[in-house]
């Protein structure tokens, strides 16, 4: 079987050859630079709308190319492949030369879901797809069910965390090449396993990006992101800007087989326009990918609940969203700790994880202390839990950390375990990030391969960005924090799979197997048509009661407690918990520091 999404720009395997087609619209002049021709550069056709076009028999699989403009020749922003990396030629691609072995698969729903998060140059010893294929056979015995990759989208250099992308549909030649993506996708479907891309909308990388010189209309100064001027999602002539990105999300999900994907900080993206580019990427997606289960995941740090609307129990947009929310909630109570934007969280920690597992959000349109009063979110009460994806670590999580400390380094072992035995048996959907299965202590540090000057730029830039720290105040001080753009960062980042051999983490990888097991056979079954909202009450000043009905009517109790002190049990089930955290399971009390689960059939009484 063969897999292929024609796009509107870029090398396009036709009957007369190769089209190339480039979006210009500033340019008087555009002709196609092919590698090893000695004859003059093929001048390209103007096209209405600002393109150029060009159909030729000399350039045929395999073939490099650059397009000139004036006395500048540049890559192909819609690239398929950047062999020599983003500043060197493109590469012409046929699709169709991959034989997909995947015929079979057939996705797997949303209920089912246990997410991998991981980034593939730190995931194994090679650092590249074949790598990560090596220990998938791990991932199938841990018991997740999804794979969900960092960004791979082609960056400067040969070591990122993949959020600097440049050309969005060349997969990161560092990794190996489109065949070899393709074999990775392959071989998850082999093994029951979805997986899903992150992909980057909201801004483009510093180095390697050549789309302000070849289409300055790509971007616009009426907005302002944290990266500088905003992708012109709305302002005239961005047409082309906006089918660029929902092709992009295509291609990934039709020519690669992908099975989602997580768009990265939506909150970022400035598009005024109705409707803004999301939801038409969503809506897009949603009427053309018919044929195979696609689930859409959103970074969104403004909790706009509306984005994760239902019709009939299916998402009409996205999926599901990352839940920061809980994240905080639970670094709040495992560590103490409430800098930045933790401040939302410090006042009754464990009131707000208590509305985040029962009705999604714990900013659902109050004021937000860290936002300076700002409101925050949107009411998600008429949500499923499902529409949710809860974590203890992610990318973001450790490496904006200065030394990027894992929370198993942090957290005394009995809250760590309560927390991880929560957010695995409850009804959101889980995702771990690679090596927490068994507390690795391998950090998770900030890296990137910048040329200079823009290597010391971000090298001075991540040491003040910890400077209002007390403890990097002073500058000296600050020269402790790992380089970001040395290859020993990176190579600090790499997981040691020989820990899972030792003590403690062969305690901990053997918990986290027992726990999703548990979810696999009691929980997952359960979900498909469970109803929105549960219900929470503080029963302590760090202990918490939640409940939800399942989808078969079976109510799931969490009891859970925070606090050094046992926590006043009311009443509790005539059931024995389905899992505790605990040695003796709670009775009249709630022992300190654990936390248990239960599923009370539907005839019996819940206390």
């Amino acid at each position: 079987m063969h897999r292929r999404h024609e796009l509107p720009g870029g090398a396009e395997l036709v009957a007369g050859g190769v089209r190339f087609r480039l979006w210009a619209p500033r340019a008087g002049a555009v002709s196609l630079a092919l590698d090893g021709d000695n004859e003059a550069d093929l001048p390209m056709r103007p096209q209405p709308g600002g393109w150029f076009e060009l159909t030729t028999d000399r350039a045929r699989p395999g073939a490099r190319y650059k397009y000139r403009v004036g006395s500048e020749s540049y890559p192909d922003p819609a690239s398929r492949f950047q062999p020599a990396g983003v500043h060197g030629a493109s590469e012409v691609i046929d699709p169709h030369a991959h034989e997909w072995r995947d015929d079979a698969w057939r996705g797997r729903p949303w209920e089912e879901f246990i997410i991998y998060e991981l980034h593939l140059g730190t995931f194994s010893d090679s650092g590249d797809y074949r790598g990560a294929i090596a220990h998938l056979d791990e991932l199938v015995t841990l018991g997740v069910t999804a794979v969900e990759l960092m960004p791979i989208a082609a960056f400067a250099g040969q070591r990122n965390w993949g959020y600097d992308g440049v050309q969005l549909f060349a997969p990161a030649a560092c990794y190996g090449t489109p065949d070899d993506l393709k074999r990775l996708v392959e071989a998850c479907h082999a093994r029951g396993l979805a997986i899903i891309l992150d992909v980057v909308y909201n801004h483009f990388g510093p180095e390697g990006n050549y789309l302000p010189a070849l289409a300055p209309d790509f971007f616009t100064d009426r907005h302002e992101t944290p990266w500088g001027a905003a992708v012109n999602y709305d302002g005239e002539a961005s047409r082309p800007v906006r089918d660029f990105m929902i092709h992009n999300a295509l291609y990934w999900l039709r020519e690669y087989h992908f099975d989602g994907l997580r768009l990265d900080a939506v909150h970022a993206i400035v598009d005024d326009s109705r409707p803004d580019i999301v939801t038409e990427l969503a809506e897009t997606v949603r009427r053309q990918m018919t044929d195979q289960p696609v689930h859409l995941i959103l970074e969104n740090d403004k909790n706009e609940a509306r984005r994760l609307a239902r019709r009939d129990g299916a998402a009409i947009h996205a999926t599901a969203q990352w839940d920061d929310d809980v994240h905080h909630a639970f670094h709040v109570l495992l560590t103490g700790e409430a800098p930045g934007y933790y401040e939302d969280y410090a006042d009754r920690p464990i009131a707000h994880l208590g509305r985040i597992l029962a009705t999604g959000l714990a900013y659902q349109g109050e004021p937000s202390p860290f936002r300076d009063g700002e409101r925050r979110g949107e009411p998600s009460g008429d949500l499923p839990a499902t529409a949710f994806i809860s974590f203890l670590q992610n990318h973001d999580q450790i490496g904006n950390l200065p030394f990027g400390t894992r929370i198993s380094e942090k957290a005394p072992e009995n809250l760590l375990h309560a927390a991880a035995a929560i957010y695995l048996l409850a009804p959101q959907i889980p995702m771990l990030f690679m090596g927490e299965e068994w507390a690795t202590t391998s950090p998770f540090l900030f890296f990137c391969d910048f040329a200079p000057p823009l290597d010391d730029a971000v090298r001075q830039g991540r040491r003040r960005e910890f400077a209002h720290f007390p403890e990097f105040s002073d500058p000296a001080a600050q020269q402790r924090i790992p380089d970001p753009t040395a290859e020993s960062t990176f190579a600090a980042s790499r997981l040691d799979r020989g820990e899972q051999q030792r003590e403690p983490h062969a305690t901990w990888l053997r918990r986290y197997r027992s726990l999703l097991e548990l979810r696999r056979k009691e929980i997952v079954p359960r979900l498909a048509g469970m109803q929105p909202g549960g219900q929470y009450e503080v029963i302590g000043d760090k202990a918490v009661r939640v409940q939800w009905r399942l989808g078969d009517g079976t109510t799931m109790l969490l009891v859970a407690n925070f606090a050094d002190e046992p926590a006043p049990l009311a009443a509790r089930p005539s059931v024995n918990p389905l899992y505790s955290t605990a040695e003796t399971p709670p009775a009249d009390t709630l022992t300190g520091g654990c936390a248990a689960i239960y599923l009370i059939p539907v005839a019996t009484r819940v206390p």
